[in-house]
């Protein structure tokens, strides 16, 4: 969904019954988006992680996989919601504690470059062979999803699932998406 840009300053979403005003700010000189984030917020994060965590309670899989940073602490309260799931990050750099990591690209939407994701093999050892759903806080592009199937692919894991709580635009649709609310993007300059 688009919406014509006209100088908004904020956006009211309806998170199932739960009102969140969001600022708009510009990623391009013709593009701006909501900025929705998580982080310090634990009342959103563990409501997000209730209406998430209902939506795939049915969806079998062994584990939660998802990026740094933004997306742990729904992470971790959708893992508490649920009972006994655990969740893998793929962070944005290698670390010396990683052992034998593998890495690939990923390009987002709010990013300017292209940024590494990589993934421990301890945690490749715990994922190889299982079912994951992928969680993300907003999927846009996809870009972020993409890269991570790429490294699950390589790691032998079947993909069962995306579970994000907004989804931001019309370019990532797939059947298996779960999501709170849609999220418009705002296109053109003043």
């Amino acid at each position: 969904m688009e919406i014509k840009y006209t100088g908004q300053t904020y956006y009211d979403i309806d998170l199932a019954g739960r009102i969140e005003r969001l600022p708009i700010t510009p990623v391009t000189p013709t593009l701006h988006i909501a900025g929705f984030v998580l982080l310090g917020n634990t009342n959103l994060t563990n409501y997000c992680a209730k209406v998430l965590g209902d939506k795939i309670k049915d969806v079998d899989f062994d584990y939660i996989v998802c990026p740094e940073a933004k997306t742990l602490p729904l992470a971790q309260s959708l893992c508490t919601y649920l009972g006994e799931k655990e969740f893998v990050v793929f962070r944005k750099g290698a670390k010396a504690y990683m052992v034998d990591p593998i890495v690939t690209e990923v390009k987002s939407i709010t990013t300017a470059a292209s940024q590494l994701m990589v993934v421990d093999g301890v945690d490749v050892e715990k994922i190889k062979g299982k079912k994951v759903l992928i969680l993300d806080d907003v999927v846009s592009t996809g870009g972020t999803f993409k890269a991570m199937e790429c490294l699950l692919d390589q790691i032998g894991c079947e993909v069962v699932g995306y579970a994000t709580v907004l989804k931001e635009g019309t370019d990532f649709d797939k059947e298996n998406l779960y999501y709170i609310q849609d999220l418009p993007l705002w296109i053109g300059s003043l």
